[in-house]
């Protein structure tokens, strides 16, 4: 009997996969990578030709020496790693520790891990495709050379054991400029009118919101503007000058990508990206399911694609139509639209058998995976169904030379709506107008009601809206995503509070120091531009060396200027006039994984330290002692008075000694401008150089 050698990456998979294919095959795993750049040195020969220099990872030797006497004694080998540019790398790599003979050595990749979909894959076995293979080994060694020249400047200006990233340095510079734009912010006043009418024959009032002239719409900026409105209108009288009843289609969501799948998650299950692709790896890997064994329940997390096969777009369209009808049934032909790149051309993720529905797989999930699976089967199950119809009425009642509109929409037929629905889609709701309303309905005044707001800063970055912009700026792919944000959180440079992701102290030290000395390397259009190199990579138009070729020398000089003008910079540590309680010397600030703090200097005999509070010159609001900056658990920076906790004043914006122009309060710093920290004040004034 012939025998057969299947490798997969993951010892999760071994099991049911041996199952599918049956007593000739005999399945083992790699256990993920067993070859990289070693650790000690940069690992490629910059001087001849940029050759990598890969060695076997520490740990990996038993499990190689395995899978060579499995290797000999097979008559074919088949190479089932992950169906993605990194899965084909481990392939080459596994290809080359194992010294696999080239005409028993076979590639075979799978989107799910289904009997179906793993007996296919048999026999549609290729050779390893080495445009994937180098795409992927230009990204080891971008990322390597990044990481190896820059990072030590990093331990030479700040403290040892930091790292530079070539993705991870632009996603903290995204999150830097937006705590700049946040901090800069000034917000301006703005009021809203309502008037609420009787309508004859009507029970319940009609508000109305207040538009402009009939000819352009007016934003109320002060409130002697809104008076004057409001004056002008005191005698007049409203009727109602148009009525327009109409249809608004919501189209049905596309079905999940690794991007969206991890925004979604982040919204409605509060899962942070690193979470979300651990569960969807176990639900891909496979669940045991009761009376079936383990079987892969989702497709592959890794995808830009939309695209969905056609048999599963074909057992969609008969489950939807048996469980809901043919009115709900998708009248779009073919799948939805791709990336703009899409990762060597896989589906959308989606449940491999729509039939197992959560509540079927309820009992053989965790709380999280089940959570997880039931969002996926929604949106997968909701993208091959009917658009959503709402019918919309839209009314303008004007009065003097104003006009004041109210519109109202309900669900005619709810589509998609019957299985998944957004926040968005909530908040719309269903809210309706009388069916009679029409230009001759008689309308009484009955009252104003106005309010004052004001603008409000951009949001800081959650980790949903982050993956969002990295997708939309071209920065990292599927599988970088999650990784990229775990990384720059766990170094500290970011703190996540609240679901919102901010700037620690330390984060703005090494930002500032990239932004100096790698622009270019922080530049959101250079780090998208060289993704779509390595996407040329893939497809073979473009070899990969000419892009790492022509990315060194400039990175290079970048590194010498920086070593440069580091040795100009005698890094001292900073003496206080704090004294160390237990030896009396004078305290030293020193960086740590929190940020700076005061230490003594003589360590090691003397191990005391204490948190640094930088006075910044400001006498505390609430008490007149001195404010010093402080930071949270997290890194997170604010200003609060050196007599906490006896004293209870915390500003997150820097405090100032000007007084409010408008009632005296106390000041904080917005960019060049200065803003009263009442809110209900907002009175605005000039830094005082």
């Amino acid at each position: 009997m012939a025998k057969y050698l299947v490798i997969v990456e993951s010892p999760a998979k071994v099991k049911t996969i041996k199952k599918f294919l049956g007593s000739n095959y005999e399945v083992l795993a790699s256990q993920g990578h067993v070859r990289d750049l070693p650790k000690s040195q940069l690992g490629i020969d910059v001087e001849h030709g940029y050759e990598p220099k890969y060695i076997t990872i520490r740990g990996k030797g038993d499990i190689l020496a395995k899978l060579r006497k499995e290797a000999k004694k097979a008559d074919k080998v088949y190479l089932a790693t992950d169906p993605d540019r990194e899965g084909e790398a481990i392939s080459w790599h596994l290809s080359q520790a194992l010294n696999l003979d080239a005409k028993k050595m076979y590639r075979i990749s799978f989107n799910e891990i289904t009997k179906t979909a793993v007996k296919a894959s048999i026999k549609e076995a290729r050779q390893i495709d080495m445009d994937l293979v180098n795409a992927q080994q230009a990204r080891r060694m971008l990322d390597r050379m990044v990481g190896y020249r820059i990072s030590p400047i990093l331990w030479a200006k700040v403290k040892r054991g930091l790292s530079a990233g070539r993705v991870q340095s632009v996603a903290l510079r995204i999150i830097a400029d937006r705590d700049e734009e946040i901090n800069a912010f000034i917000p301006e006043e703005y009021w809203t009118l309502d008037a609420s009418f009787k309508v004859q024959g009507e029970r319940k009032p009609l508000t109305a919101h207040f538009y402009g002239t009939k000819s352009k719409k007016i934003t109320i900026s002060s409130k002697e503007q809104l008076d004057e409105i409001t004056k002008a209108l005191e005698n007049a009288r409203f009727h109602v000058a148009d009525v327009k009843r109409g249809e608004r289609v919501k189209k049905a969501p596309l079905p999940f990508t690794t991007s969206t799948l991890q925004q979604e998650a982040s919204k409605t299950l509060n899962f942070s990206t690193q979470k979300t692709m651990r569960l969807a790896q176990q639900l891909y890997e496979g669940i045991d399911i009761k009376g079936n064994g383990t079987v892969g329940i989702i497709t592959y997390l890794r995808t830009d694609s939309t695209r969905i096969s056609e048999e599963a777009q074909k057992n969609a369209r008969e489950y939807i139509g048996k469980q809901y009808g043919e009115k709900y049934v998708s009248g779009r032909q073919g799948a939805g639209a791709a990336g703009k790149k899409i990762q060597d051309a896989h589906e959308a993720i989606r449940p491999t058998d729509i039939s197992r529905t959560p509540a079927v797989l309820k009992d053989s999930l965790s709380r999280d995976q089940y959570r997880l699976y039931q969002l996926i089967w929604k949106r997968f199950t909701a993208s091959q169904m009917a658009d959503a119809v709402y019918e919309t009425t839209g009314v303008k009642i004007d009065g003097g030379d104003y006009r004041f509109t109210v519109s109202a929409s309900k669900v005619k037929f709810d589509g998609f709506l019957s299985v998944y629905i957004q926040e968005e889609d909530e908040k719309a709701g269903n809210n309706t107008l009388n069916q009679g309303l029409d230009t001759t309905s008689a309308l009484t005044f009955q009252a104003f009601d106005s309010k004052q707001h004001f603008t409000q800063p951009p949001a800081h970055y959650t980790e949903a809206s982050l993956v969002k912009t990295l997708e939309e700026l071209g920065i990292g792919r599927p599988s970088t995503y999650a990784p990229t944000i775990t990384t720059i959180i766990a170094r500290r440079y970011v703190a996540r509070e609240n679901r919102n992701l901010y700037l620690t102290e330390l984060g703005e030290v090494v930002n500032n120091m990239m932004k100096q000395a790698f622009p270019s390397i922080v530049e959101v259009d250079f780090t998208a531009n060289m993704e779509g190199l390595l996407d040329c990579v893939e497809e073979g138009t473009v070899s990969w060396k000419t892009v790492v070729e022509n990315f060194y020398p400039d990175l290079e000089e970048a590194v010498k200027v920086a070593e440069k003008d580091l040795e100009e910079i005698k890094i001292e540590d900073e003496v206080t006039d704090v004294v160390c309680d237990e030896c009396g010397r004078n305290m030293v600030i020193k960086y740590g994984p929190f940020g700076r703090f005061l230490a003594c200097p003589g360590f090691p005999e003397c191990r005391n330290t204490k948190p640094y509070l930088e006075k910044i010159g400001v006498p505390c609001p609430l008490c007149g002692k001195e404010v010093v900056l402080r930071k949270s658990k997290k890194g997170r920076k604010y200003y609060g008075c050196e007599d906490n906790p006896e004293c209870s004043f915390m500003s997150w914006q820097k405090p100032s000694k000007e007084k409010c122009p408008k009632c005296g309060g106390y000041m904080v710093e917005k960019g060049a401008k200065l803003v009263c920290a009442d809110e209900k004040c907002r009175g605005i004034g000039n830094k005082k150089e």
